[in-house]
């Protein structure tokens, strides 16, 4: 491969100066010379990108490289002897895609040298770089996967918390106006927790067996920062299954609730219907067109039967309202 097709696969190389910093190499050739800890960071997008990274990094195997470059990649670790597959998920943060739709965070580590794919663009790992930058970023790999696996979980634990205060307004809305379009906001709420939980709850073995292995590049520090991070994904799978158990009340309550309104309209209807009923068999009998009819030639007749009529109201509201019908 040449220098410019390298570099166009090429987001950034890191060296570490191991003081928070990093010294930046825009050429690959320039970056494997160090003997500094190195982050590599690859557009998987790029055609060449694989063939890049496996003529250049011949320690990864083919199954790694085929595992790292795999667009629906699910969270996994498989430590070997010559590096470290590590995938993990986290929001997504870009601009027209859904949140719940997460992003693939693919590493291939090793004591010296880190090698990271994307996609689509992910906030932690940008982030991370960013800190780099600025001279008080990760000094070490070890520091780079624990930085990057906080951030990932961070966002992951405050999404949660936004479609859990979701979840507060629905329940209020539900209590104080039920309506039947909340029956849809209440699944895409489900929906959103079903799918996150999908991705979350294999990166907690995940990180359980990153912190038992017996890895060279993970320090102490490191280990109590991906216990940390264990206690965030433990945090936030409960959170969902809470969210998924409130969804299945809410939905109950307003399934209720919208039955209760309908049992109330059918009997404001019920009793309209039981008060009309003599009223219209009296105005019916006495609309027939025959001989006989009483009070025909009488013009005070209509104004007595009209006032029998309103006499037969008001006993059925007595009579509804003794038997408390209404």
């Amino acid at each position: 491969m040449d220098d410019m097709t390298d570099q166009s696969a090429l987001i950034f190389a890191k060296c570490l100066d191991e003081k928070g910093g990093a010294v930046n190499h825009s050429a690959l050739s320039e970056a494997t010379q160090s003997s500094r800890p190195t982050w590599f960071h690859f557009d998987a997008n790029h055609p060449d990108t694989l063939d890049i990274v496996g003529k250049t990094f011949t320690d990864i195997d083919e199954y790694s490289l085929q595992a790292i470059a795999d667009e629906d990649a699910r969270p996994r670790i498989l430590p070997l002897d010559n590096g470290t597959l590590i995938i993990l998920r986290g929001i997504n943060h870009n601009k027209g895609d859904d949140p719940e739709d997460m992003i693939a965070v693919r590493l291939w580590v090793t004591e010296k040298r880190l090698i990271s794919l994307r996609y689509r663009k992910s906030m932690a790992l940008m982030k991370v770089s960013e800190t780099l930058d600025h001279g008080r970023g990760p000094k070490g790999i070890g520091d780079i996967i624990t930085s990057i696996s906080s951030l990932l979980f961070g966002h992951i634990e405050t999404a949660i918390s936004k479609i859990d205060d979701e979840m507060d307004d629905l329940e209020a809305r539900v209590v104080e106006k039920p309506d039947k379009q909340l029956r849809k906001d209440i699944a895409d709420l489900r929906k959103s927790a079903i799918l996150l939980r999908r991705y979350i709850a294999p990166q907690k073995e995940v990180m359980s067996q990153l912190r038992h292995a017996d890895i060279t590049w993970l320090s102490t520090k490191n280990s109590r920062r991906i216990q940390e991070s264990q206690d965030i994904l433990l945090r936030s799978i409960e959170d969902l299954d809470a969210i998924r158990e409130r969804s299945q009340v809410v939905k109950d309550e307003l399934v209720n609730a919208l039955s209760d309104k309908l049992n109330r309209n059918l009997y404001v209807i019920s009793v309209v219907t039981a008060i009309f009923l003599p009223l219209g068999f009296l105005t019916g009998l006495f609309g027939i067109n025959i001989g006989g009819m009483p009070g025909v030639d009488d013009d005070s007749a209509f104004a007595f039967f009209s006032t029998i009529l309103a006499v037969i109201v008001g006993i059925q509201i007595v009579l509804f309202k003794y038997f408390k019908w209404f």
